[in-house]
């Protein structure tokens, strides 16, 4: 693994109170990159947005993956041809806009088509990810920046992260939540089904974050996640 992407133990150590060499290695990769590169994910309607959004208002930058992988399925961006060349010109419109909902529908119902998609969108992704974080690096971001994106896990890019914040909370939530959205509950549990387990991701998190709450109970807990950003970043 590319040293630059390596996983900042002096973060994980915070919590887990490690030592030893991990430590002094880690202490070289802090002096080298102040700035951590973090994820946050969950599953669909976990209340990751939310968290997102509470992060950006305590001033830390975060990246939305999803707006990121839209934009390579405009016309004459890099995706677009080769999406509708895998599932069919009959999902764009007249002036070649894809039919994101139509495009949706058809892979959530078949896991053949989601991967397809999959490896499609994630590596397109994934560069504009690590840019993006080189930029806020490069312009003097401190402590911390965010991507945020169901799938990191899935597409391996938490192994190329510092840390990662994983949003949860109750599946009957979720469900309520996608229904308030509009969503009918075949497709909400087509959705939730078509994802990795909440299990399997906090297998990766460094961090969770509770959101079966009240929003200010959320709210409480991102504090406590900015503080100890922040005290390890002028550590």
């Amino acid at each position: 693994m590319d040293a630059r992407y390596a996983r900042d133990d002096r973060f994980h150590n915070f919590s887990t109170n490690g030592g030893g060499a991990r430590s002094r290695q880690s202490a070289v990769r802090y002096e080298q990159n102040n700035m951590l590169k973090m994820g946050l994910t969950g599953g669909i309607a976990s209340g990751k947005s939310a968290v997102a959004a509470m992060l950006r208002e305590m001033g830390f930058p975060v990246l939305e993956a999803d707006v990121v992988a839209h934009k390579l399925l405009e016309p004459g961006q890099a995706a677009h041809d080769e999406v509708l060349r895998e599932f069919g010109a009959e999902l764009a419109d007249a002036s070649g806009k894809i039919d994101r909902a139509k495009l949706g529908t058809l892979v959530f119902a078949d896991p053949a088509k989601l991967a397809k998609l999959n490896k499609i969108i994630h590596p397109r992704v994934e560069e504009i990810v690590f840019r993006k974080f080189e930029e806020w690096k490069q312009s003097g971001v401190r402590d911390a920046a965010f991507v945020e994106a169901a799938l990191l896990v899935e597409a391996g890019i938490v192994e190329k992260l510092d840390g990662l914040v994983v949003a949860i909370c109750t599946p009957e939530q979720q469900m309520e939540r996608l229904r308030v959205r509009g969503m009918s509950e075949i497709e909400a549990k087509r959705r939730m089904a078509a994802q990795m387990p909440v299990d399997q991701k906090l297998r990766h998190a460094t961090e969770t974050i509770d959101c079966s709450g009240t929003l200010e109970e959320t709210r409480a807990q991102v504090r406590a996640l900015a503080a100890k950003l922040r005290k390890r970043g002028s550590a």
